[in-house]
């Protein structure tokens, strides 16, 4: 086994492994497959290759001083697993001019030190900037579901402190573009829903023009024991939708099964929704608006 000089994530510059092992030594890795090319200048562990880190650190080996990870890939740092894995985002001012590399995505803007943290040595901007940016440019579904996942990461009594930074650097963006959809998104945005698919199906439900549902709305006992969280509620009309994620095995189809019974028997109308429906929710929006329809009928 060659010693190869320390890398920064498992990326390497190929000139410090030519320093290290030599071009032989080099040659010889890559044969091995020891190292695998990332790019001419930029080597990587063939063991890491496809690891976020390892991808960005040699994505940022490549665009050199004053080059920070954005967008998705830096919400993906911050937890976001909604967020694109690929290709890697990376920030550098507009003075620098960067020729196109592959799997990477030069973004070119103002930013300040200030900006900046680090994760595991890696630069990257502030959560509330890049959550900022992708409610404004990034897919409505995918920022959505990074919002309610951010704020799902924070504790309770954060989120408030971390919802207005994410307001005042929509407020503070330069390009209005898209200023607008952020600041309903973030408003929609709370870290109740357990998936990228809820928050989704909460996007739906907006955009079809239904009255807001409770996300995890929690049904209890008279004594206040909880007996069941249900992913989305309308309390006052007793109404509650249930997204079914993965095919079930027969014992959660059963259980499943009995709690929409003793739900029944409480009053509670059950919906359940399939990935199917976020492709297709004609038929979801359709039962969720009839039930809607005969609960203030009877009322």
């Amino acid at each position: 086994m060659l010693e190869l000089p320390n890398g920064f994530h498992g990326a390497f510059r190929r000139r410090d492994v030519v320093a290290a092992i030599g071009r032989y030594g080099l040659l010889t890795a890559l044969a091995r497959g020891e190292l695998v090319s990332f790019h001419k200048r930029v080597l990587v562990s063939r063991e890491l290759v496809t690891q976020l880190r390892t991808r960005a650190a040699a994505a940022l080996l490549l665009a050199g001083e004053r080059a920070v990870l954005t967008r998705h890939t830096a919400a993906r740092m911050y937890g976001c697993t909604a967020a694109d894995f690929a290709p890697i985002d990376i920030l550098v001012p507009y003075e620098r001019r960067i020729d196109r590399l592959p799997g990477i995505v030069v973004h070119h803007g103002v930013f300040s030190e200030d900006d900046v943290t680090e994760i595991d040595g890696l630069p990257l901007l502030a959560p509330e900037i890049v959550l900022a940016d992708l409610l404004c440019r990034a897919r409505r579904p995918t920022s959505l579901a990074c919002a309610d996942q951010m704020f799902r990461g924070l504790p309770e009594a954060q989120r408030p402190g971390f919802r207005g930074s994410v307001l005042r650097a929509i407020s503070a963006r330069a390009d209005v573009r898209g200023t607008r959809q952020a600041r309903v998104l973030l408003d929609l945005a709370t870290g109740l829903p357990e998936s990228p698919f809820e928050s989704q199906l909460l996007l739906t439900f907006y955009d079809r023009e239904l009255p807001m549902p409770i996300p995890q709305h929690s049904i209890t006992t008279i004594d206040g024991r909880e007996i069941y969280r249900l992913d989305f509620a309308w309390p006052e009309f007793r109404i509650a939708v249930e997204y079914d994620g993965y095919a079930a095995h027969a014992e959660r189809h059963d259980r499943d099964r009995r709690r929409d019974e003793d739900l029944a028997g409480r009053g509670w109308i059950v919906i359940h929704a399939t990935i199917d429906d976020l492709m297709a929710p004609f038929r979801l929006v359709s039962e969720v608006r009839q039930a809607l329809a005969d609960r203030r009928l009877s009322a």
